[in-house]
């Protein structure tokens, strides 16, 4: 006598239709929640656990009474003479419901591991939020999505309790193949039992070994992958393409306020098409501010405008969205979509309308004005770090944006090859027409860059001026500090002409008027010379406590008047090329320095 296979086919429908509710509820649910910030958040997260928690007999109670003749569900069905207690479509709602939690919070981790920039940067791209679920956050989180809907057909398949309370062991109806082994068991049918078993054992376990065989042989082509030659050509210095299509010749105005743990960023300024750095150390709101340029972020209050576009006001109740700014946004990481090859990064960026044609001339164009042809079917990680930062750039440009926000473009690139695509940057930014921020902490690569700079320190503007106003004439003495100044002393005015620098011992001549609020005298490094005329107005004997040597330059640590104690007796540190440490450093004690008038900087309070 054959065997009846009923509990299979019963299993399989039952399974199957639970996973396939589950997969479309639980990435729906798994993406609302990962963005949802309302105040029943935990509650709602317990809810959608509770089965995976609960004893499924509990959770079996809990269905039956729902669905049952005197549940509200089993009510609203009496009319039509329909039932959902014991039927196959109870098996699967009790399927369904024991299976959910596994496929939300596998889902829910898939989403949670994708980079953040990713989805920032294809906004300020210009995509809608749906074009962000099916183009990047499903893509990438697919791999997770599958392991998740494998366990939830696991789960499914072997559903016992819950299945017994709403659908009951009905031979031929609802009988699963986890109550035909229970009841072989219970009926003394060992070999039946034996049967099932290993057919569960079987479906379940191939799924889950199918899955993790995709998924390695997945992993073992994108290693493979990532092994193509890097091309010859990765320092040459490209020319990228821009529309110089004219942008309105308003610029950008920005007035905002944030408070945010620690300290409130309160910041007003505007910006041309010359390029404007922001320059301050970590922490202090550098790039939030273009986070809440892009729309990335929210300003709790304030007032942002592009070429006359109103992007933010909280008094008008104004907030557009990213990808209605018009804003390219280049990150630290390049935010490159990584399961898009370079030609499909670059398209994204395109304005949407574009026929296939134009989107592939425009494409090549790109590619071969960053010198990447060729490698337009290549993919993120199969790049150099510079050949990266070249796409996140040509991509950004183009979609024509009316202002470039670069985060610190720079900084995960090795030294010789962050000096060449800083030249690039430069002739780039000099032929666009838009606006541009560039954040740094770096001081040499702000002043080289950026014409204009913004000092920020704990969210607040410290100076807003041309570069070489703020080096030669920093507002205070923070802004000294930010801009690199090392040498400092406490100052008091003696004449209109004289200070005294009681930290320093000596009184100095100076050329500029004295602020009344005078505080402190500084001198750069680099601005200390050296020489023979003791005669010489601000020149003082001074002693070598110590050097220190990097690959160009000498850093000399120098004592005024009098020789030193310790190596930490030290007045002014002074900093001079190699060439011209050789010709004095053998002379003898004491040297002469001098405090050249034209370069003191006088500090108000």
């Amino acid at each position: 006598m054959s065997p009846d296979l009923s509990p299979l086919w019963i299993s399989l429908k039952t399974s199957l239709l639970a996973t396939f509710i589950t997969f479309f509820l639980g990435i729906w649910s798994a993406y609302w929640m990962l963005g949802y910030r309302g105040k029943g958040k935990s509650l709602i997260e317990g809810i959608f656990i509770a089965p995976l928690i609960l004893p499924p007999t509990v959770v079996g109670f809990l269905l039956l009474l729902f669905f049952g003749k005197n549940g509200p569900v089993g009510q609203l069905m009496q009319p039509f003479d329909l039932t959902i207690v014991f039927t196959w479509y109870g098996a699967a709602i009790a399927a369904t419901i024991v299976a959910f939690p596994l496929m939300y919070k596998t889902a829910l981790g898939a989403f949670a591991q994708i980079d953040a920039n990713l989805l920032r940067v294809a906004r300020t791209l210009g995509a809608s939020e749906s074009t962000v679920f099916w183009r990047i956050s499903l893509p990438l989180a697919f791999p997770g999505i599958v392991a998740a809907t494998t366990l939830a057909f696991a789960r499914a398949l072997g559903e016992f309790g819950a299945t017994l309370m709403l659908a009951g062991n009905i031979p031929g109806q609802t009988q699963t193949i986890p109550m035909a082994i229970y009841f072989a068991v219970e009926a003394g049918a060992i070999n039946e039992a034996w049967f099932w078993a290993i057919a569960i054992m079987v479906i379940s376990l191939s799924g889950i070994i199918a899955v993790n065989f995709w998924q390695e042989n997945r992993g073992k082509k994108q290693q493979q992958n990532s092994q193509f030659p890097q091309r010859t050509q990765e320092y040459q210095t490209p020319q990228i393409v821009i529309d110089t299509h004219a942008t309105d010749a308003s610029g950008l105005f920005v007035d905002i306020e944030k408070r945010l743990p620690g300290f409130t960023l309160q910041v007003s300024f505007s910006a041309d098409h010359n390029t404007l750095g922001f320059l301050g150390g970590s922490g202090a709101g550098k790039s939030m501010i273009l986070r809440c340029i892009a729309g990335i972020e929210t300003p709790t209050k304030g007032r942002i405008v592009l070429n006359g576009r109103v992007l933010f006001d909280s008094e008008q109740r104004i907030n557009l969205p990213s990808r209605d700014r018009h804003i390219g946004f280049l990150v630290q990481n390049y935010a490159l979509f990584p399961h898009m090859t370079v030609r499909q990064n670059i398209a994204f960026g395109l304005p949407k309308g574009l026929s296939k044609s134009a989107i592939q001339q425009q494409v090549k164009t790109q590619l071969l004005a960053v010198q990447l042809e060729g490698l337009g079917d290549r993919y993120p990680h199969q790049l150099s770090g510079g050949q990266q930062q070249r796409v996140a750039l040509a991509r950004a440009l183009a979609s024509q944006p009316e202002a470039l926000l670069l985060d610190e473009p720079f900084s995960a690139l090795d030294t010789y090859l962050r000096s060449q695509l800083e030249q690039q940057m430069i002739t780039t930014l000099n032929s666009y027409q838009g606006t541009t921020l560039f954040v740094t902490h770096n001081l040499e690569e702000a002043y080289r860059i950026c014409p204009n700079l913004l000092v920020l320190e704990q969210g607040k503007s410290m100076q807003y001026a041309a570069k070489q106003e703020i080096f030669e004439r920093p507002a205070n003495f923070s802004v000294a500090q930010l801009t690199g100044c090392k040498n400092f002393s406490h100052a008091e005015i003696k004449t209109s002409a004289l200070l005294e620098a009681s930290d320093w011992g000596c009184t100095l001549k100076v050329l500029e008027p004295l602020p009344k609020n005078l505080s402190y005298v500084g001198i750069r490094a680099h601005q200390i010379n050296f020489t023979n005329n003791s005669s010489a107005e601000n020149t003082f004997p001074c002693w070598l406590v110590r050097a220190s040597e990097t690959p160009h330059r000498i850093t000399l640590f120098l004592k005024l008047h009098s020789s030193p104690t310790n190596t930490h007796d030290y007045h002014l540190q002074a900093e001079v090329f190699k060439e011209k440490w050789v010709m004095f450093k053998d002379q003898p004690l004491p040297w002469q320095v001098r405090l050249d008038p034209l370069h003191l900087i006088l500090l108000a309070e």
